[in-house]
C-alpha cells in the first residue's frame, strides 16, 4: 500500500487541515466553553473570550463599528463586529439554541463589508463546542 502524504489521510479522514488564522482562535474559544460551558448570555462569552485571547497574546479588537458604503458613502448603521483578531478574522458570537441561515449571512456580509477573508461564527450554546463553529473563506 502506497504512503499517504498528510493532506491524503486528512482528506480520505474527512478532516479539514488546521488554518494558522484560526486554529488558536477556536483553541481559545474551546477553552471558554470548557470552563463555562453552554447556557450564558453571549456578553459573558464575549468578555471570558477576550481575556482568554490576551492570555494567548493574540492581538484583537472588540465591537469594531463597521459602516455600510452606499453610493460612495459610509453610513453608521449601528452595524458592529463582535470581534475582529489579528486584524484578519471577524468573529461572530452567538449564545443561541440554534443557528440559522441568517447567522452565516450575517457574517459574510460583514466579512465583505470590512473587506476580511475569514470569519468564524461561534455558538457557545452547545454541549460541544465544535459542533457550534462555523468557519468560512471568502
Amino acid at each position: 500500500m502506497k504512503n499517504l502524504t498528510t493532506e491524503a489521510k486528512r482528506h480520505r479522514e474527512g478532516e479539514e487541515p488546521k488554518d494558522p488564522r484560526t486554529s488558536p482562535i477556536i483553541g481559545a474559544a474551546i477553552e471558554v466553553h470548557r470552563h463555562l460551558g453552554p447556557g450564558l448570555l453571549e456578553s459573558a462569552y464575549e468578555e471570558c473570550l477576550c481575556h482568554e485571547l490576551h492570555l494567548r497574546g493574540l492581538d484583537f479588537k472588540r465591537q469594531v463599528e463597521l459602516p455600510v458604503l452606499y453610493k460612495g458613502l459610509n453610513l453608521d448603521c449601528g452595524y458592529k463586529i463582535d470581534l475582529v483578531v489579528q486584524d484578519e478574522v471577524i468573529l461572530e458570537l452567538k449564545s443561541v439554541e440554534k443557528l440559522l441561515p441568517v447567522h452565516q449571512a450575517q457574517l459574510l456580509t460583514y466579512m465583505k463589508l470590512a473587506n476580511k477573508r475569514v470569519g468564524l461564527l461561534i455558538n457557545f450554546n452547545v454541549p460541544l463546542l465544535t459542533q457550534g463553529i462555523i468557519r468560512r473563506v471568502l
